[in-house]
């Protein structure tokens, strides 16, 4: 149905917060890159508007270090723009912090624990390759 496809793929050795604020953080990225997955608002019968969702749906993998490492490098290869969570992030409290702390890691050594993508469906299950469905 979708020519595209999102994933996000997490760290699997993260407590059940870290994945869940790690997910988070990651869709507003995607969002942010492409804001036309989201759709229209919802209605319920009563007649009230909730906020749209994203029209295509979003798969959850889980990946241990070196796989998630590889699937980043995979993607920088193939010039797919992603959301990129780092470990030290979860020390910080804003995202001017967020942004500083990122900018001290490059490739080779980011402690990756999530990254998120759309791009055309078979590529990101190339680059997605060695990660299985979050438990």
């Amino acid at each position: 149905m979708f020519d595209t496809k999102i994933a996000i793929v997490l760290r699997n050795d993260m407590a059940p917060w870290q994945a869940l604020n790690v997910t988070a953080f990651l869709t507003s990225g995607i969002v942010a890159q492409s804001p036309d997955v989201i759709g229209e608002p919802y209605r319920d019968r009563a007649g009230n508007t909730y906020n749209p969702l994203s029209i295509q749906p979003v798969i959850v993998l889980a990946a241990d270090q070196a796989t998630i490492s590889n699937i980043h490098r995979r993607s920088l290869e193939r010039d797919i723009k992603t959301c990129l969570y780092i470990e030290e992030m979860f020390s910080t409290g804003h995202d001017t912090a967020n942004r500083a702390v990122f900018a001290q890691f490059a490739p080779d050594d980011a402690k990756v624990v999530g990254i998120a993508m759309r791009a055309d469906k078979k590529l990101v299950d190339k680059v997605t390759k060695g990660a299985k469905m979050h438990p």
